[in-house]
């Protein structure tokens, strides 16, 4: 079985930042060096990087975010990108920056067809689907849209797309440090035969144990690496002598 750590940098205004439920009146600044946060997780062991362009979600004006891609690709990791991303251009301009995987979430629910041409164009492995819900609902256009589709329901349409990688946050826990809802992901899994990342309200390594025995394909932690609630090291030590690698 392959389980991944994702180290989450979320990037607004060019900082390193983490919110509370998403809401971007709830912020913490981390750090004002991304490039220094991701040599940090690298060295700790991480094989791939989540980065997220805040700014590109918010629909903010900005373009701090976006010339900096390419020297995270260049530090040995992979990278998983998302933020804002709403054109076949834009995927293609992250892709030639090195990045290994593309996320795309309110165009899952307000362009599919965008989604069958990207994995078309490019392919399935080069593409994630983020599913943002909160209390099981959809929502877009940086978790400040709601919608009445279930996180299942476009799951079931992304799968239906030949989508293979999707990414589940639970925004009622993202950035608060109250567990994993790694119940809900799981059952993502088991409805749509995709790979899930489960994401949102990691709190401790008991997450990191409880997800990988779900059998989901990996977790994005982010808050609970910048507080020290989880060390990366530490966590995966324990998947490799769990046999993950």
């Amino acid at each position: 079985m392959t389980f991944i750590l994702y180290p989450a940098i979320d990037l607004r205004y060019g900082q390193v930042v983490r919110l509370k439920f998403g809401d971007p009146e709830q912020q913490t600044v981390f750090s004002e060096y991304p490039l220094t946060t991701a040599e940090k997780w690298r060295d700790a062991g991480a094989e791939w990087l989540h980065i997220v362009n805040l700014d590109g979600a918010f629909a903010e004006t900005g373009t701090a975010n976006w010339p900096v891609l390419s020297t995270f690709t260049q530090l040995g990791v992979k990278v998983q990108f998302g933020g804002g991303i709403r054109t076949l251009a834009d995927i293609e301009r992250a892709l030639q920056a090195g990045v290994s995987r593309v996320v795309l979430g309110t165009v899952a629910v307000e362009e599919p067809e965008l989604v069958a041409a990207a994995l078309h164009q490019f392919s399935p492995a080069a593409i994630a689907i983020g599913i943002d819900a909160r209390d099981g609902l959809v929502k877009t256009r940086g978790w400040q849209t709601g919608t009445h589709l279930t996180a299942l329901e476009l799951g079931q349409r992304m799968a239906d797309l030949g989508v293979q990688i999707v990414i589940h946050t639970d925004i009622g826990r993202d950035g608060v440090l109250v567990g994993v809802n790694a119940a809900a992901s799981a059952q993502l899994a088991q409805a749509t035969g995709c790979q899930i990342i489960a994401s949102g309200g990691v709190a401790s390594l008991a997450d990191v144990q409880a997800t990988y025995r779900a059998g989901l394909s990996g977790l994005i932690i982010g808050r609970a690496l910048y507080e020290g609630q989880v060390d990366l090291r530490e966590a995966l030590d324990w998947l490799r002598e769990s046999g993950v690698f």
